[in-house]
């Protein structure tokens, strides 16, 4: 069998969408969120491909609240996972991301400093 693929395609209207390659038939799969079982997720052949199929997850709103929610798509059979995705609500975490950011800088100055220094060191 070949290796199952699962690309995200978009997320429109609290629905994820997706593109499935990779198997002769719809497989089975499993939507969770913290561990919890998620129903609707649907796979539909797609006219135009064959052996391509379409898959669509609906964002349950009553699983959306303060803070970051993930969701697992995975393929029933092996329990392999084909695909995650995340949803972030509530206060913007900017300052957050602009404090990580802010490091993330000052740990690569020191890299390419050291970097520097290595190669002027083995010269």
């Amino acid at each position: 069998m070949a290796e199952l693929v699962l690309t995200k395609t978009r997320i429109q209207a609290g629905i994820w969408e997706g593109v499935l390659t990779g198997a002769a038939t719809p497989p089975d799969i499993t939507v969770t969120h913290n561990g919890q079982d998620i129903e609707g997720a649907t796979l539909r052949e797609d006219p135009q491909v064959e052996g391509q199929f379409r898959v669509s997850v609906p964002i349950p709103p009553e699983l959306l609240s303060e803070g970051v929610q993930t969701f697992i798509i995975a393929h029933a059979a092996t329990g392999d996972r084909l695909a995650s995705f995340t949803v972030v609500t509530g206060q913007p975490l900017d300052e957050d991301f602009r404090a990580e950011m802010e490091l993330l800088r000052a740990e690569l100055d020191m890299l390419k400093r050291a970097f520097r220094r290595h190669c002027v060191e083995t010269t």
